[in-house]
């Protein structure tokens, strides 16, 4: 089995521009073939958080993106594999000391001035989401069209008002985001996975505008069309977690629907006056009453999650 590599450095704390917070705080910053922009993302956050712990994830680079994070003051948790954001993300988390962990990109686009904004709403919130309010300007309409569908598809499943979904920009209680590691997926839904869960768990979350930067060279890995499909496969499987009779009750009902419509048809049009039931209304009315009761059941079942987690 691969062994993840760890070079843990010295760093002295700049005294004299040192923010402290009621807590400890890591940054978590996962990082794939960020060698040019890494070491200035980390030199950005130091001199707001000086004494932070500063954790980069290299996902396999195939640059220099590990030496130069190193080289900037971080610890640096080396893969043998690319396996992905969200895993990254997962492994930062767990390899943190800080009671509090913030996720930053290594690619240039998060501002980490917007780090002390964030930090300062966790004495009510357990997660702040740093939102983008101008995001048209930075992206295409269909980009825009598409994550304005998966925040108002979160909203509905989640039962919570949802922003900016996809945003990975975020501080977050780590004790909190411990209890959900697992559920992470390891490519670029893991912000989602984790909104939602924190939602339906009954955390408090916080929206937080902040300004999107450009992206400072280098090439986007998320393909549109892909991530978007999978974004929306992950809701579904989080509510069917959490929430399954979101998803299940809806189902059942447009099932119930059909089968009174299939026994009208019949008795008004096909054959006016005879009380028959046709074969589709008894199956859609079938297939109702199994798609309620396994929604029930798996509500149930979600239960016990949080039973467990109050206990």
């Amino acid at each position: 089995m691969a062994i993840e590599t760890y070079v843990r450095p010295e760093v002295a704390p700049d005294a004299e521009t040192s923010l402290h917070w009621p807590f400890r705080v890591s940054v978590v910053i996962p990082a794939y073939n960020e060698g040019p922009r890494v070491a200035g993302v980390i030199r950005e956050v130091r001199v707001r958080l000086p004494d932070a712990e500063i954790i980069v994830v290299d996902d396999a680079s195939s640059d220099d993106t590990a030496a130069q994070a190193a080289a900037a003051g971080a610890i640096v948790i080396s893969r043998p594999h690319n396996i992905g954001n969200g895993a990254g993300v997962r492994t930062g988390v767990r390899a943190a000391t800080g009671d509090v962990v913030i996720v930053i990109d290594a690619d240039g686009q998060h501002n980490p001035a917007d780090i002390p904004r964030l930090l300062a709403h966790l004495d009510r919130y357990d997660m702040v989401i740093a939102t983008r309010p101008d995001r048209e300007s930075h992206e295409n309409l269909l980009r825009w069209f598409g994550n304005t569908v998966l925040n108002a598809l979160g909203s509905y499943l989640s039962g919570f008002a949802m922003k900016d979904l996809t945003s990975g920009f975020r501080a977050m209680r780590r004790d909190a985001i411990l209890e959900f590691a697992h559920l992470l997926p390891n490519q670029f839904g893991w912000p989602m996975t984790s909104a939602m869960a924190f939602a339906k768990a009954g955390y408090h979350i916080k929206f937080e505008p902040v300004t999107m930067q450009k992206r400072q060279g280098g090439r986007s890995t998320q393909k549109l069309f892909k991530n978007g499909v999978r974004n929306i496969l992950i809701m579904l499987r989080m509510v069917s977690m959490f929430a399954p009779l979101r998803v299940y009750f809806p189902v059942a009902l447009a099932m119930f629907a059909l089968s009174l419509a299939s026994f009208a048809i019949s008795y008004f049009v096909t054959d006016p006056g005879r009380f028959r039931v046709p074969n589709s209304a008894v199956g859609l009315f079938v297939g109702a009453i199994v798609v309620f009761m396994f929604g029930l059941l798996a509500e149930q079942i979600a239960g016990l999650r949080f039973q467990r987690r109050d206990q």
